[in-house]
């Protein structure tokens, strides 16, 4: 009955502690290509490529329903996934969705034609990768009208994180920030458009100011995951054994994700 949770790196990690809170008793395999990270400056071709080759391992070990926890892969890879690579029976789905229902505060399968909503100003903060690819707006602009999304490219951001370099990513949050104001000075909503982003969510909202509602995906994701199981219950794969894998250096990977969690995380190469 697990689940895989693939990432390019660490940050998926905040996903996969929320959704463990939310179903304790079922096994998640998660898998870091970390040998290949960041995501956000490779190509789309690039991006596909590393992204099946993950999937396909976490097939492997039993998981027929895979969270890309990866914005960059959600981004540039997904649709292609889903249309012209996965078969019949197995299910790969990102992590675009429930921001967009958070957003939009309706149904990912309402059909119906765009509509005016409550939010006008949206902030997204992603790598560069996300943001070349117009995603969120093109999947946001199906369902909503009147929305302006100001896009800012956070580059480096994800490096200093996974490098461990907090000083370095709270700076640079603060200086991508400060470049996105200047462009949209009053926002009344702020993306937080890669799973590593919610290790800065304080930074994020700091800079940004109280009146800016942060929506970060981890408990959106957790939260959507668990409805979806409930309604697609043979989505369960035959595995049932948690791990972590990664294509990086094992101990290194595992000594930073020890440090994100902050509970002991052991990490085997693929």
């Amino acid at each position: 009955m697990a689940i895989g949770i693939f990432d390019s790196g660490m940050g998926g990690l905040t996903v996969l502690d929320r959704v463990v809170a939310k179903m304790p008793d079922t096994p998640f395999v998660y898998y870091a290509d970390s040998a290949h990270a960041p995501y956000g400056v490779r190509d789309a071709d690039e991006i596909f490529d590393l992204t099946t080759s993950a999937v396909s391992r976490l097939w492997e070990e039993g998981c027929d329903l895979v969270i890309l926890a990866c914005n960059t892969a959600s981004a540039a890879a997904l649709r292609r996934i889903q249309e012209s690579w996965l078969p019949r029976e197995k299910r790969v789905l990102g992590v675009f969705v429930p921001l967009i229902e958070a957003l939009t505060e309706r149904n990912w399968g309402d059909n119906s034609p765009p509509r005016e909503v409550a939010v006008k100003n949206v902030a997204l903060f992603a790598t560069p990768a996300t943001v070349a690819s117009r995603a969120f707006q093109r999947e946001l602009a199906f369902r909503a009208i009147g929305v302006d999304v100001e896009a800012q490219s956070c580059g480096g951001v994800v490096d200093a994180i996974e490098e461990g370099d907090m000083i370095l990513a709270e700076a640079l949050v603060r200086s991508h920030v400060a470049a996105l104001l200047r462009k949209m000075p009053h926002p009344q909503s702020a993306i937080l458009g890669c799973t590593h982003y919610p290790l800065l969510e304080d930074v994020f909202q700091s800079a940004l100011g109280n009146d800016v509602k942060v929506f970060s995906q981890a408990a959106l994701v957790a939260d959507s995951l668990k409805d979806y199981l409930h309604r697609h219950p043979d989505m369960y794969g035959e595995g049932n054994v948690s791990k972590f894998l990664t294509t990086g250096r094992p101990q290194h990977v595992s000594d930073r994700a020890t440090q994100f969690l902050r509970r002991q995380i052991v990490f085997e190469a693929v």
